[in-house]
C-alpha cells in the first residue's frame, strides 16, 4: 500500500513474529501493535493514532475457519460442520470500519468463504458492510495475472463509502513494477540463488554472482531487479534449508520435475518409502517445476516442505525462495526462526497483489475527488456520446426510464437497442448509487423486505440480502452484464460513475428541499 503512495498510520496483528518482522522492515510506521482484536477496541486505536481520519483500512481476518481443508477437528462444509470462532473475526474487522468510517476498506480471505456454511458468511460480510454505509463488492483475484509466480487465488471484499462516487474497474491491473507480461514462473524467481543441500545454507550468505549472471542473461532481468530488487540487498538472507530424513531424500530423488508422488505411482508405477496412507496423501511429495508458477505458498510450510521440493535440488524450498515466490524483495528481512519465517511468509498477501490493490484504490479516490469537484462534467460528452444522451436530468426522468425497462421480460430486454437499454441502466445507477454493477448477477438466495418502494407497477421493497439488489430489477442487471461481456456497451457506460454522481446530487437537493419544507 505504501508503494501506492499511502501513509501507514498503524499495523495490528495477533502473531508476535509477524509484528517483529513488520517492525524490522517498517520502522517508520509509528504503531506496530501485537494485539488481540477481540480485546483491543477501535477507541483504543484512536487514542494511539490521535485521529479518526483514516482513508483506507485493509486487513485479513484469519482464513483458517473458511479453508476447504478440515480445521480444528471439524469439517468446514456439509453436515459435519463445526463452528469455528475464527469465522466471526470479520465482525471485529468491520467494527473498526464502523468506527473510523474510511472511504474504502479491503478485506482479504480464502476462496472457501464463498461456500462455507452454504455461502452464509459470504453473504453476511457483504450485507453487514452495506449496513455500515458501503457499496460492497466481492472479487476473486488471481495472483498470477498480477505478476506473482504462484497459483494463488484469494477472495477480496472491497467496500466504498456511499458518499464516494465511482467504481473499481472489473479487473485489477498489475503494479507498475510488475513484470509487464503474464506467465512469470518459479524459475524466474529462484534459479539464480546459490545451490544448497538439505540442512545447508545459512541465515546470511553471499550471492552467487556467476549464477545470477547466467540467470539474468536468459531474460529474467526484470523480475530479479525490478521485483526482487536484489541491488538493494548487500547479502542474501534466509536461504537456509531445513534438513530431511534419508528416507525422504530417497523419495524426493524418485520424482521428476513437475511431478507429484500420485502421478509417479499411477503413471510410472513407482513405490515410495513414506509411511503415510498412500490413498489419502497422493500428493504428499511434489517436486515443483521451473517452467510453471509454483503451488500456493502456505503457512503449513512451517510444518514441512514436502509439497515444495526444489525443481532441480534434492530438498524443499528455503524461506528466501518462498519469500521470492510471494514477491517479497530480497532486502526484506525475516529476523525470526525458520519455522516462523515460513508461517509469516505463507500468511502474507503477496506484495505485488497488495500494490495492485493500492493503485486501484488510489485511482478510485483521485477519480472520486475529480467527480465531486465537477472537473469531469464539462468533458462527459467527449468521453462517450452515448453516455451523454442516456444520463437522466431529474429523479422523475430516471423513474420514467427505469420503469419502462423494468416491465420488460428477458426476451424483450434482449431485443432493445443499446441506447434505450442504457437509459434504463443509467437510471438504475442514478436512483440506486448504493448498488455496484459487479453485483448484478451473484445475489444468493436470501431476500429481505426493506422500506416500501413502488416504481410504476413494480414493488421494489424486496431486496437480495447478499447484494442489496432489488429482486424486481434482477433481469436488468443480467442483461447489462450480457451486453458488457459482448462489448455492445463500453466499460465507461457499464460503470457509469457520472450517472451515480448525478444521482447523489439529485437526492441531496431533494433532501434539502424536504428539510426546508
Amino acid at each position: 500500500m505504501e508503494r501506492a503512495q499511502f501513509q501507514c498510520l498503524a499495523a495490528i496483528d495477533f502473531n508476535p513474529e509477524a509484528v517483529e518482522v513488520f517492525k524490522a522492515n517498517f520502522a517508520h510506521v509509528p504503531h506496530a501493535l501485537e494485539r488481540d482484536l477481540t480485546q483491543f477496541t477501535p477507541q483504543d486505536l484512536e487514542k494511539l493514532i490521535r485521529t479518526r481520519h483514516v482513508d483506507v483500512i485493509v486487513g485479513g481476518p484469519p482464513c483458517q475457519g473458511f479453508s476447504q481443508a478440515r480445521q480444528r477437528d471439524g469439517a468446514n462444509h456439509g453436515p459435519r460442520i463445526i463452528d469455528d470462532p475464527r469465522r466471526h473475526l470479520y465482525q471485529r474487522f468491520l467494527s473498526f470500519v464502523e468506527h473510523f468510517k474510511p472511504k474504502v476498506f479491503v478485506m482479504e480471505n480464502v476462496l472457501g468463504i464463498r461456500s462455507a456454511s452454504g455461502g452464509d458468511y459470504f453473504t453476511r460480510v457483504q450485507a453487514e458492510g452495506r449496513k455500515l454505509g458501503y457499496r460492497v463488492t466481492p472479487r476473486e483475484e488471481d495472483a498470477t495475472k498480477l505478476g506473482v509466480p504462484q497459483n494463488r487465488k484469494r477472495q477480496l471484499f472491497i467496500g466504498i463509502r456511499l458518499d464516494v462516487p465511482g467504481y473499481l474497474a472489473n479487473e485489477l491491473l498489475p503494479a507498475p513494477r510488475a513484470k509487464p507480461w503474464v506467465g512469470v514462473t518459479l524459475g524466474d524467481a529462484i534459479m539464480d540463488l546459490p545451490i544448497v543441500r538439505a540442512g545447508g545454507g545459512a541465515q546470511e550468505m553471499d550471492y552467487d554472482m556467476e549464477r545470477r549472471s547466467d540467470h539474468v542473461g536468459t531474460n529474467h532481468h526484470h523480475y530479479i531487479y525490478k521485483v526482487l530488487e536484489v541491488k538493494k540487498a548487500a547479502r542474501l538472507t534466509a536461504h537456509d534449508s531445513r534438513p530431511h530424513s534419508e528416507r525422504d531424500l530417497r523419495d524426493f530423488a524418485l520424482l521428476n520435475e513437475g511431478e507429484n508422488c500420485k502421478n509417479a505411482m499411477l503413471k510410472r508405477g513407482l513405490k515410495f518409502e513414506f509411511p503415510y496412507d498412500k490413498t489419502s496423501f497422493k500428493d504428499r511429495y511434489t517436486r515443483q517445476s521451473r517452467f510453471r508458477p509454483c503451488s500456493t505458498i502456505v503457512a503449513h510450510m512451517s510444518k514441512d516442505g514436502l509439497m515444495f521440493i526444489h525443481p532441480t535440488q534434492n530438498r524443499s524450498l528455503t524461506p528466501r525462495e518462498a519469500a521470492r515466490v510471494q514477491t517479497f524483495p530480497d532486502w526484506f528481512q525475516f529476523p525470526v526462526t525458520r519455522t516462523h519465517q515460513f508461517r509469516v511468509i505463507g500468511n502474507a498477501v503477496p506484495p505485488l497483489v497488495g500494490e495492485a490493490v493500492g493503485h486501484a484504490v488510489q485511482n478510485l479516490l483521485h477519480s472520486a475527488a475529480s467527480i465531486q469537484d465537477g472537473s469531469t462534467s464539462n468533458t462527459i460528452a467527449f468521453k462517450s456520446a452515448v453516455q451523454y444522451l442516456t444520463l437522466p436530468s431529474s429523479i422523475e426522468e430516471a423513474l420514467d426510464w427505469l420503469s419502462t425497462l423494468a416491465i420488460q421480460t428477458r426476451h424483450q430486454l434482449r431485443k432493445l437497442d443499446d441506447q434505450t437499454f442504457l437509459r434504463g441502466w443509467h437510471a438504475l445507477l442514478y436512483l440506486y448509487p448504493d448498488l455496484h454493477p459487479d453485483n448484478a448477477c451473484d445475489h444468493g438466495e436470501s431476500t429481505q423486505i426493506s422500506k416500501s418502494h413502488i416504481l410504476g407497477q413494480l414493488d421494489l421493497s424486496e431486496r437480495y440480502l447478499r447484494t442489496g439488489w432489488p429482486v424486481a430489477l434482477e433481469l436488468i442487471g443480467h442483461d447489462a452484464w450480457r451486453r458488457y461481456a459482448a462489448s455492445s456497451i463500453s466499460e465507461d457506460d457499464f460503470y457509469c460513475s457520472e450517472a451515480q454522481r448525478s444521482g447523489f446530487v439529485a437526492k441531496e437537493k431533494s433532501e434539502n428541499r424536504r428539510r426546508q419544507a
